[in-house]
């Protein structure tokens, strides 16, 4: 897989990671791996102040590519890789990342938005974790950075989506905007924290991540083990089988 994504940083220090993986922004176990890359090395480029992530298509991101995963289950410690490094590249990055969601947020999509600073939300945009109708695990750790707990387990059991404004009154999303204004208002909020001390923003960051209850990135941790776990089971194989198919699982 090329770069699943496109790059730009501003003359203000604001970087655009923009997903550009059509049809709807899977990612494979390269993809991912590339995005935290990246991630990681805006967190060490001083000309970066500010990121916001944002996607082209249908949709931010549907998550991992079930059909790597269907035609060689044992590539699922490479994807669980590839999701630990970009969820934790995003938390722990020495810069404020804002998403800036449109349509469907599905699985790594919510890590990648559970793990973000702010969250700005299209009218049109969704949130969903579809993993135990997929034969996996995972996302709930972030979703629950995101939702309270019975909200996450509703969503997590039913696999049913709630829609922006939902999420704005919940309080996980910051604004909700029309789709043509959407990277205009992440822009903004960017560039407002663009122009203070990157120093102050960086130990802001770093102390909000301190005080939050337990550490994200050991209960995603936690979570991937179950996902190794439901690997095994005949039942996550008959999941992924029918998404691929596209027919209804027999269980």
């Amino acid at each position: 897989m090329t770069k699943p994504y496109t790059l730009t940083i501003s003359d203000s220090g604001v970087a655009e990671m923009i997903f550009n993986h059509p049809p709807v922004n899977a990612f494979n176990s390269d993809g991912w791996l590339a995005i935290a890359a990246e991630i990681n090395a805006m967190s060490d480029n001083d000309a970066v102040r500010a990121i916001i992530i944002g996607a082209e298509g249908r949709g931010f991101c549907a998550g991992v590519d079930i059909k790597e995963l269907a035609a060689n289950p044992a590539m699922i410690t490479r994807v669980n890789k590839g999701n630990y490094e970009t969820f934790k590249a995003i938390h722990r990055n020495r810069k404020p990342v804002i998403v800036a969601l449109h349509g469907f947020v599905l699985g790594g999509g919510i890590g990648i938005s559970g793990a973000a600073d702010i969250i700005v939300a299209s009218e049109c945009a969704t949130f969903a974790v579809p993993e135990v109708d997929r034969g996996a695990m995972g996302g709930g750790a972030h979703l629950q950075r995101m939702f309270p707990v019975q909200k996450v387990r509703y969503m997590y059991f039913t696999g049913e989506a709630i829609d922006a404004q939902e999420a704005y009154r919940l309080g996980a999303v910051e604004k909700v905007v029309p789709r043509e204004q959407l990277m205009d208002t992440a822009r903004e909020i960017a560039d407002k924290i663009a122009d203070k001390s990157p120093r102050m923003i960086e130990l802001a960051k770093e102390a909000l991540n301190g005080v939050e209850d337990g550490n994200l990135e050991d209960k995603y941790r936690w979570e991937q083990g179950f996902t190794q776990e439901a690997y095994a089971e005949p039942d996550s194989q008959e999941a992924k089988d029918a998404f691929v198919q596209k027919r209804d699982a027999q269980f």
